[in-house]
């Protein structure tokens, strides 16, 4: 070690520090104006130390590189913490859905809306979607919506679609669904259907979107997360989004570094507002910073929505849903790509993928230059010769692995065995030089990276079936697609993802050696003991 000219902040000593993937371990870490000033033994760094160092003693425990989550939404997960739990661990059955739905509406104001999000059918007893009437019986006299995990499926009570103003003739718009039944509505609205019910109630205010992003932000570091990609910013409420964000990093009310993802679909797009600002890809600072535009494409495979080469099982005449015609997204990938920015679009189905892949293979060709390292989000069911396309386009797969952890079993449902075993391929990725990172599209899936990181070792969904163990990684590898590759999907490898000089002074603190741990003693027995975020300590168990 060098030794550097001035002295630490703070020091971090008598731990194990993973440094990165190739940098190794370390006992001690010093800290200078939020990065990383050295690294090394205890009795080197501890020479840095002045009379003003703050001294943080590990007690053994384990540090990594602070987390990236790559794909999540975090005003929405903030808002969305605030709704009635529906996911299958707090209401496995309609009864209980029923009944946890009957509870809010007894306390919502008469006329006030009653919001859920979180079930999967094929985990609740009764193997469907609730329908109206059942939703009708729990909440007769509130307008009630309803997400799926995923979603990409919505569902309302009779109350909710009169506010709508969504009858038997409402007409679906392109790319969406308002299903209907043996001659009536069922409740279920998927894909670009569901604005028609969640634009009714009333969209949150600025002063409810901070408060949503420092909530979730505060949930994300007490996992160890200090860093994540907000995957569609305009979603919520439009471009109210962007003004919250700069207020909440004016205030301190930011917790975790977020890199923006702006919503691009037409009709919705809050693109020409930012680009109108001078808001373009890459501008920001390291807290807040433009990163890319989000087209949706298709929809997701436990809906059924996924736009698939293939028809689902059962269902021959039902290849999930393209929401948009090629010409159309082509023509929106040269705009946006023109106009500066890197493109992140939302891909899960073969067919998806192909369109997209094409799309950025077309708009490069056409305006070579740099390239952009366009992403596709969630990318699921990539055939080999799209794996050999995006490498040679330098496009990025920016999979969720915890899907398979939550959804494996709902996958294997709909798609038969074999198809769904192929599913986000991490191991083909990491092999082949593709950088594949992680996170929890949250909230989708919890951000918590236990079940992430024991899917990736194992490839287990929650049962435990097995998903292809071929696809298995390394507890390093596992935690190199979280922190490491995490930053290299958003062009920041040399800003964050390790704990080396000059980087950002990002750490998280374990409980156990997550390089050593059994895969069920990291989902079972490890938690996050300490969060350090630009050389401060944000989060502190039992602090």
């Amino acid at each position: 070690m060098s030794t550097p000219s001035v002295q630490a902040e703070t020091i971090l000593h008598n731990g194990t520090i993973w440094r990165g993937f190739d940098d190794g371990i370390c006992d001690a870490v010093a800290i200078w104006q939020g990065r990383i000033l050295a690294t090394g033994t205890d009795a080197e760094i501890t020479a840095l130390r002045g009379p003003d160092t703050r001294m943080v003693d590990l007690d053994g425990r384990f540090a990594t590189p602070g987390l990236n989550d790559n794909h999540l939404h975090l005003m929405p997960l903030g808002l969305g913490m605030e709704w009635v739990d529906a996911s299958p661990a707090a209401a496995p059955t309609l009864t209980a859905l029923q009944d946890a739905l009957r509870r809010r509406a007894a306390d919502t104001p008469k006329g006030g809306w009653v919001m859920a999000r979180g079930y999967d059918q094929v985990k609740l007893d009764i193997g469907r979607h609730p329908d109206m009437r059942e939703l009708d019986e729990a909440v007769p006299d509130h307008p009630l919506f309803l997400v799926r995990a995923c979603g990409h499926v919505t569902l309302g009570n009779s109350r909710a679609f009169e506010a709508a103003g969504i009858t038997m003739d409402t007409p679906a718009p392109s790319g969406g669904v308002i299903e209907k039944i043996n001659g009536r509505l069922t409740g279920l609205l998927a894909e670009n259907a569901q604005g028609l019910l969640r634009d009714a109630p009333p969209a949150p205010t600025v002063d409810e979107l901070i408060a949503a992003a420092e909530r979730a932000g505060n949930y994300l570091l007490r996992h160890g997360i200090t860093s994540c990609m907000d995957a569609a910013v305009g979603m919520a409420a439009g471009f109210s989004e962007i003004r919250a964000y700069h207020l909440a990093l004016r205030d301190g009310r930011l917790p975790v570094r977020v890199w923006q993802v702006l919503l691009g679909d037409p009709d919705t797009s809050i693109v020409q507002e930012c680009f109108d600002a001078g808001l373009v890809s890459g501008v920001g600072c390291d807290m807040l910073r433009v990163g890319a535009v989000k087209i949706f494409l298709d929809g997701s495979t436990g809906g059924r929505t996924a736009w698939m080469k293939d028809a689902y099982d059962g269902q021959p005449d039902n290849f999930g849903v393209q929401i948009l015609p090629d010409d159309v997204l082509n023509r929106m990938v040269h705009e946006y790509h023109a106009m500066g920015y890197r493109m992140a679009c939302h891909a899960i189905g073969d067919a998806a993928i192909e369109q997209l892949i094409t799309a950025y293979e077309k708009v490069q060709a056409d305006m070579p230059g740099p390239l952009r390292h366009h992403r596709i989000e969630h990318c699921g069911y990539p055939d080999a010769s799209q794996n050999a396309r995006m490498k040679a386009a330098g496009i990025l797969p920016v999979a969720q692995q915890v899907f398979l952890h939550d959804f494996g079993n709902s996958y294997a449902s709909v798609l038969g065995g074999d198809r769904a075993q192929s599913a986000y391929p991490i191991r083909t990725w990491t092999d082949m030089g593709l950088k594949p990172s992680t996170g929890s599209d949250a909230p989708v899936c919890k951000p918590d990276p236990r079940p992430n990181l024991h899917q990736m070792i194992t490839r287990e969904t929650w049962n435990g079936t097995v998903m292809d163990a071929d696809q298995r990684l390394s507890n390093a590898e596992a935690l190199r697609a979280y922190t490491e590759y995490g930053a290299h999907s958003q062009g920041a490898d040399d800003v964050k993802g390790r704990l080396v000089p000059g980087q950002l002074a990002d750490v998280a603190v374990f409980s156990r050696n997550l390089l050593e741990a059994t895969p069920d003693e990291i989902l079972k027995d490890s938690h996050c003991v300490m969060t350090i975020l630009g050389g401060k300590i944000v989060h502190e168990a039992g602090g």
